[in-house]
């Protein structure tokens, strides 16, 4: 029998806790059917919940407690069983129908619900929104084959509209993309930061400069964080992931100034297969991101909890 102690309150409680006037909200997206790999993204959102129960709500070296945050968890989209063709639409859709809170973190899933995602948040001003990604890959594979996993920036920029200029991405790796694909995200004015540079300038610095560039000229900023950005040795459950990636501390630090800068309304964590994470390494470093993103939040100037 497990010990319960009151004074060493759990992350996992308090996701599961009703609090009538939530300020954060949790969704998750348990789709895969547009993996251009074989994975099982689809069963992360269950497996983080049940990883939070390892987790307490208190970050001791930013002397922050997300328990002070009130959060709800709105449960699994219905899509498990969806297409990649039909998947999207109905994301929006249903996405659009949430309640407004401040902050949404949707758990995915894998990178092919970051463009619906996205199309949710900006509603009808796809003009307005920024997009910051962290992720190994540049995901602006041509759409020959659908809107696969490798292709929501492509896609959002192709046949959405989003302008290239309103698109940054950080944690960029070596032999993880192709010159042609490069110089697409170059002629479309998307910014880019390589692990070098983020290793060159500093995290806090590669991100202050991203956000402070999105916020000049967009109204609302999305987050998408694919998981495989980090060093494969911390996240062996990521296809994606590989070595010499970024360190799991600086992608905390990262997300929690996401969580804190006030036009970020929407954050997505992607690209976890668990049946490729048998230590569960993976999944202790998607609940460290996402609770950073929250411990973000609290320290808000603004609409803040409490």
């Amino acid at each position: 029998m497990a010990i319960v102690d009151p004074h060493w309150p759990r992350a996992d409680l308090w996701l599961a806790a009703e609090h009538p006037d939530p300020v954060v909200a949790v969704v998750g997206v348990p789709s895969s059917a547009a993996s251009l790999s074989p994975s099982h993204a689809d069963r992360t959102p269950s497996e983080l919940r049940r990883t939070l129960g390892r987790f307490s709500t208190y970050q001791g070296e930013w002397d922050v407690d997300v328990a002070e945050v009130s959060v709800v968890d709105r449960g699994d989209l219905p899509v498990h069983d969806l297409d990649m063709n039909a998947m999207p639409p109905a994301v929006t859709e249903m996405a659009r129908s949430l309640p407004d809170v401040p902050l949404t973190l949707y758990v995915g899933g894998d990178n092919a619900i970051t463009r619906p995602l996205v199309k949710a948040t900006a509603r009808d001003e796809i003009a307005r929104i920024g997009v910051l990604t962290f992720d190994a890959h540049h995901d602006v594979r041509t759409l020959d084959l659908g809107p696969a996993n490798g292709t929501p920036i492509r896609g959002l920029i192709e046949e959405d509209g989003l302008p290239g200029g309103n698109v940054v991405q950080i944690g960029i790796h070596s032999f993880a993309n192709s010159l042609p694909y490069r110089r697409w995200c170059e002629a479309q004015g998307i910014g880019i930061y390589t692990i070098d540079v983020v290793e060159a300038w500093g995290i806090e610095d590669v991100v202050g400069t991203a956000l402070d560039t999105l916020a000049r000229t967009c109204d609302r900023i999305y987050v998408d964080v694919d998981v495989d950005v980090l060093d494969r040795a911390v996240a062996p459950g990521c296809p994606g992931s590989r070595p010499g990636g970024m360190r799991l501390r600086d992608l905390a630090k990262a997300v929690r100034m996401c969580g804190t800068h006030p036009a970020v309304t929407a954050m997505d964590f992607v690209e976890v297969d668990p049946t490729r994470d048998p230590e569960g390494l993976t999944l202790d470093a998607l609940a460290t991101v996402f609770l950073s993103a929250v411990a973000g939040y609290a320290a808000r100037p603004s609409d803040r909890d409490g």
